[in-house]
């Protein structure tokens, strides 16, 4: 997609948004010509994301939000709708990871990664699917991961969690398909964000020798939170219109 404007009159609403691969989804659609409502449990970064927006021409809004909450996922949906009218376009992005095997990982870190990367998903789907049903439809992109599609070392409340991403993609394709509401997923690889460096904190490694190892793959690179914006901006545009229920790879080959 090269035209500025191609998602003119759309509003989209992004979960964890004011960092990483949701900051630059924002700014990716804003340029677009979308609305952006930016969803996030930092709402004072997810306002700097908005100010940025708004500065470039855009139309943008912040929203604090705790997506493992009911009440607060349903106040996101309504003050989007409120703010632009209508609602076209959910990325669940926000995210978390617990690098530990089932025998170091407590009890309250797998429920916690299961809510935020999980049931954040659901709880998001529940209350955005009936507003896109009612209108023209709409396009739900979550981010999982390629460890959702294979198993990685000391992480498995991660790549449970990311499974079943993948898996809830598909069934919410096959349930609101009729709906004209496509659903898909985007499973990303090694990415330069803040997690990436959590990640080299939880496993005792010196962060620029976790970012030299995790550049190890075919396109010899870390991947860039713009990466994997350009990919959801083409899930999301009509390029995208007969395309749902994938899961969409995005790792310099590293799956590979």
């Amino acid at each position: 997609m090269n035209a500025q404007g191609s998602l003119a009159g759309r509003t989209a609403l992004i979960t964890g948004g004011a960092a990483g691969i949701g900051r630059a989804t924002a700014i990716l659609l804003a340029g677009h010509g979308a609305a952006v409502a930016i969803a996030d449990l930092n709402q004072a970064g997810a306002r700097d994301v908005a100010v940025e927006i708004e500065a470039d021409g855009g139309r943008a809004i912040a929203i604090g939000c705790d997506v493992t909450r009911s009440d607060d996922c349903r106040r996101a949906v309504v003050k989007a709708v409120d703010a632009f009218g209508g609602l076209d376009i959910l990325v669940n992005n926000a995210g978390i990871i617990r690098r530990a095997d089932v025998v170091e990982t407590t009890e309250d870190e797998w429920d916690r990664v299961m809510a935020v990367n999980v049931k954040s998903v659901f709880l998001m789907g529940k209350f955005a699917v009936p507003v896109m049903a009612t209108g023209r439809g709409g396009s739900i992109v979550n981010i999982a991961s390629g460890w959702g599609l294979k198993g990685g070392a000391r992480a498995a409340s991660y790549c449970a969690s990311k499974g079943a991403v993948v898996i809830l993609t598909r069934a919410m394709a096959i349930d609101h398909g009729p709906q004209n509401i496509r659903v898909n997923c985007v499973c990303p690889g090694d990415t330069d964000t803040g997690m990436l460096v959590d990640e080299a904190r939880q496993l005792g490694e010196a962060d620029d020798v976790f970012r030299i190892e995790a550049a190890a793959r075919p396109l010899n690179r870390l991947g860039q939170p713009l990466d994997i914006a350009n990919a959801i901006l083409w899930l999301v545009s009509d390029g995208a219109a007969w395309v749902t229920g994938t899961s969409l790879i995005v790792d310099g080959g590293g799956l590979a």
